[in-house]
């Protein structure tokens, strides 16, 4: 393995390996201090920052951080590297990357011919340098679409996940949420919901339950129940009207055995999905989520820093072509993202390495109460995505999930960006909205002035 050195002022720093180099590049984060991979001073950050931008991209075939030998997820993203889309970019550096995706050449139809090309570390390298305002740039040329029974990732659309949680699993309260969230144009991404009780007859009634209002509303969206990979394949051996198989995945091999999981396991579960044959316009059939720290609090990182970790998981989800991929940025809690400034950063890297990738990627605008950040940095963060394309985000009842307790975004808030940045919902859900009168024609949601008599007669059933 090579070492890398970098003069600044009269002081040479020197890295021993590419992930030592990657690691010190890193802005700042309290999982990486935590680790004890961090830079010890801003200079040292700098140095490694400018020795990185020199790195020849073909460097990143050769030196992996995690031994090939040792994790298969190293080994997919060698061996599903696309050698014919990496041509275009082969010759560059790390700077020279960051200043091709930026420059006018890079547009959506480049960025996605040169995506199967770029493995996660030339991801997660060139985002260490770039400012926030490169994320948000690079990551707006980015259009990656998925389908099931609706379009996801269109240009000028934003979709929510509505997450109609309850601490007891309650049916009326899931549906109140439900339809509180559908009156303010939520849920064409996913109706999303975690179980409080997870097991595989508490699946299969509350999917049983989700497709029932689907059919009865003719509402051109898909349900997931997100409980394990496991459980999900077992509720649909069982004749389960499974829509999507979620599951959390991590960047390393020992990360996705602490989830009880590995590569075999998620494509026996797209198989199973794609068996049922429920999606009417496209068969992307998988919904994951990530976040940064998850290998780190299962001791599982290899000594890799968290932001690497985290985009290695788009390898594994890009090679099981999701309808939704979302980071849970805020969600792992301040030993990993301490405070808004990191949270807002690091919710734009992961949206930005995903899209560089070519996955479909969401936010969850998130955090817990012990950070050290407020609905003022989540306001931020979620303007931030919208502006930079962001797939999706959620929509919680007032934003604060009682059942997971933490905070997220609201219904209020995805209609708050919508309206500000002159986004739309899924095109399918958007003339469903309009034919049950919840939207009138000029985007603006009627708010229960003239509610649907069909949701009338279910709002009367509910009290």
């Amino acid at each position: 393995m090579s070492s890398f050195a970098h003069t600044v002022g009269s002081r040479t720093y020197q890295f021993r390996d590419l992930k030592e180099l990657m690691a010190k590049a890193t802005p700042a984060r309290s999982g990486d201090r935590l680790a004890g991979l961090a830079a010890a001073s801003a200079e040292e950050r700098v140095a490694a920052q400018m020795a990185l931008a020199e790195l020849p991209l073909t460097l990143f075939l050769n030196q992996l951080v995690i031994p090939y030998e040792q994790d298969e997820v190293s080994r997919l993203i060698i061996d599903e590297h696309d050698q014919t889309a990496f041509g275009r970019i082969a010759h560059l550096t790390v700077g020279d990357l960051r200043n091709w995706l930026l420059g006018d050449d890079a547009d959506a139809a480049a960025l996605a011919a040169v995506a199967p090309g770029i493995t996660p570390e030339m991801a997660a390298a060139v985002s260490k340098i770039m400012r926030i305002q490169d994320l948000i740039l690079v990551a707006k040329k980015c259009r990656v679409v998925t389908r099931f029974r609706n379009t996801i990732g269109l240009e000028g659309r934003m979709a929510t996940r509505l997450q109609p949680n309850h601490p007891t699993d309650d049916a009326t309260g899931i549906a109140a949420s439900v339809l509180d969230g559908l009156l303010y144009g939520s849920g064409d991404a996913v109706i999303g919901i975690n179980p409080a009780t997870d097991n595989v007859p508490q699946v299969i009634r509350i999917v049983t339950m989700l497709d029932e209002i689907i059919a009865r509303y003719d509402i051109p969206t898909q349900s997931c129940v997100l409980t394990h990979v496991t459980n999900t394949i077992a509720a649909i051996e069982r004749g389960a009207p499974v829509d999507l198989v979620f599951q959390s995945i991590a960047g390393t091999e020992a990360a996705n055995a602490s989830f009880g999981i590995n590569l075999a396991l998620l494509d026996e579960a797209r198989q199973a999905a794609l068996s049922l044959q429920r999606g009417t316009v496209g068969d992307n059939v998988m919904y994951f989520e990530t976040g940064q720290g998850s290998a780190l609090s299962a001791n599982a990182h290899h000594g890799v820093d968290q932001q690497t970790c985290e985009t290695r998981a788009y390898a594994v989800a890009r090679k099981f072509a999701p309808l939704l991929v979302n980071s849970v940025v805020g969600f792992i809690g301040p030993e990993y993202l301490y405070d808004g400034k990191q949270i807002i950063r690091a919710g734009l890297e992961d949206h930005f390495c995903a899209k560089l990738l070519g996955l479909p990627m969401g936010c969850d605008v998130c955090y817990t109460n012990h950070a050290e950040a407020d609905q003022d940095d989540m306001d931020m963060l979620l303007t931030l995505l919208g502006t930079a394309g962001c797939t999706f985000v959620m929509g919680i009842p007032g934003s604060d999930d009682i059942m997971l307790n933490y905070q997220t975004t609201s219904f209020h808030d995805a209609l708050y960006a919508r309206r500000v940045l002159g986004l739309k919902t899924a095109p399918e859900f958007e003339a469903w909205l309009k034919a049950m009168h919840i939207f009138t024609t000029d985007e603006c949601a009627t708010l229960g002035k003239a509610m649907p008599p069909a949701f009338q007669r279910a709002l009367a059933s509910l009290t």
